[in-house]
């Protein structure tokens, strides 16, 4: 027998505008500035720049929680909408977004674009300066689209035959396609079209002038690939009977080599996406002081001219319903105009206070620039310290940066666990993994440390840490294992 029950049940819920002030706090300088301009295109009562009259905002609010009015277009009703409201200049300060705590960095710069002819097109050009028959081109040309980007070929010959008669119609053999990767491989950057690391070096090996480094080291790349790429030197020694200044001086030209020659070319490398910072830290008078970017503080504004159409509702004795659908349709503007800038100067305040509080929590290096000065710090630590959540401030963390005297930084790098030392202080994994670094970088590179030796160095420093931990750190800090750091 079904039975009916009742049951309260208390929830909280973020309303729409909450949400798009979280998005809006995520967003980098970059992204912010192009949201601002989809904004700006899409509500014709929010416009941007100065009015006659401007005022600014000189210190941040306190309004952190202020919760925003949710707004119904399907449930407004015109002659509800008081109008008075909204021609009212009492508050205009709000209705506009200046501050004076940002610094002078306003000036946009533009990425100058460069066209450049693509890695593949480039080797199709040197193609054209060989005399070859109409089938041996048609097969150089199916060459050089089949490598990739690193300039390698990685494909076997049989599959390329298979493929040329499947798909261009040309009936070849193995002996043939060979022969014109030979000459593929001539082309520039040098290295280009081999099949593998091995022969990408000796072909640039071959090309270079015969010294004795030159032909020793073609040897050992030809006939000890493995063992020299295993570093195993001794073994190497013995082989060749030489001196360990020869060998030393054999690798030197090896190491000299490109293992990438495609990667190499500026037509193909990828994007770099170029960085906006948007904070400062400058130590003035002896003083950090921060600096928001003024592309984050926009001048925004209500339109008068929307302002001007309600007045000119107000002032009409009798309204149709055309015009009642007008006043609907300005006050929806008008209110996501409104709610635009109040967003833009909570986010404004957001970004301000929690980068504040990092630069306090973390003065010590701010003031020196020494990553062993990093503090253990943790979202919440943040997040006690002004009274927001914990997420907010993995929003303002997570993708943005901040321009100090010592470079850009991320600001989300500041943040790391806390390990205790043999006096019981809790220190940074950053510190920790500072310090690792430098033990490895100053080790006797003939015989590289081992994980556990360093673990032994490190708890005599003062880090009792564990292999296994000494082994992650190693590996986060992309530090290849001791037999891989030797050197003869």
């Amino acid at each position: 027998m079904l039975k009916q029950s009742l049951q309260l049940k208390l929830s909280q819920k973020l309303s729409p505008q909450q949400i798009q002030l979280m998005k809006l706090i995520q967003l980098p300088t970059l992204a912010f500035e192009q949201r601002l301009k989809e904004e700006l295109i899409e509500n014709p009562a929010l416009e941007s720049g100065k009015e006659n009259e401007v005022e600014t905002l000189d210190d941040f609010g306190d309004n952190y929680n202020e919760d925003f009015n949710e707004y119904d277009s399907e449930h407004i009703n015109a002659d509800d909408i008081n109008i008075d409201e909204y021609l009212s200049n009492d508050e205009t300060p709000d209705y506009k977004l200046q501050a004076n705590n940002y610094s002078k960095d306003d000036d946009e710069y533009e990425i100058p674009v460069i066209a450049v002819e693509s890695f593949h097109q480039d080797l199709l050009n040197q193609l054209n300066t060989f005399i070859l028959s109409e089938q041996d081109r048609a097969i150089a040309e199916f060459l050089v689209g089949s490598i990739d980007d690193m300039g390698y070929l990685r494909r076997d010959t049989l599959d390329i035959v298979d493929d040329l008669a499947f798909t261009q119609g040309i009936y070849t053999d193995e002996q043939t396609v060979e022969r014109i990767l030979t000459l593929v491989q001539e082309l520039e950057p040098i290295g280009v079209g081999a099949r593998d690391l091995q022969e990408c070096l000796l072909l640039q090996l071959r090309q270079k002038t015969r010294t004795q480094a030159i032909e020793l080291a073609t040897e050992i790349v030809e006939s000890q690939f493995d063992a020299f790429s295993k570093k195993h030197y001794e073994k190497l020694l013995t082989k060749f009977d030489c001196s360990k200044e020869a060998l030393r001086n054999a690798i030197d030209e090896i190491e000299k080599l490109n293992p990438k020659p495609g990667g190499a070319y500026s037509g193909n490398t990828k994007i770099i996406e170029h960085i906006v910072p948007d904070f400062s830290i400058k130590i003035v008078d002896g003083k950090l002081e921060l600096g928001l970017n003024g592309r984050n503080a926009p001048e925004l504004h209500v339109s008068k001219d929307y302002q001007e159409m309600l007045q000119t509702y107000k002032d009409t004795n009798s309204a149709t319903s055309s015009q009642k659908e007008a006043v609907q349709f300005i006050k929806q503007k008008l209110d996501g105009a409104k709610w635009f800038i109040d967003a833009i100067k909570q986010r404004q305040e957001t970004l301000f206070y929690t980068m504040s509080a990092i630069m306090d929590y973390q003065e010590e290096y701010f003031y020196t620039g020494d990553e062993t000065k990093l503090k253990p710090m943790i979202l919440k630590d943040i997040a006690d310290m002004i009274n927001l959540d914990i997420s907010t401030i993995s929003r303002v963390a997570n993708s943005k940066y901040v321009e100090t005297p010592y470079g850009t930084k991320l600001i989300k790098n500041f943040f790391s666990e806390g390990m205790l030392n043999d006096q019981g202080e809790e220190v940074s994994t950053i510190e920790i993994k500072k310090i690792l670094e430098n033990l490895i970088r100053d080790e006797d590179k003939k015989k590289p440390y081992p994980d556990d030796k360093i673990a032994q160095l490190m708890k005599e420093k003062g880090y009792p840490i564990a292999r296994r931990t000494i082994a992650k750190y190693r590996e986060q800090l992309d530090i290849p294992v001791a037999r891989m750091r030797k050197k003869i």
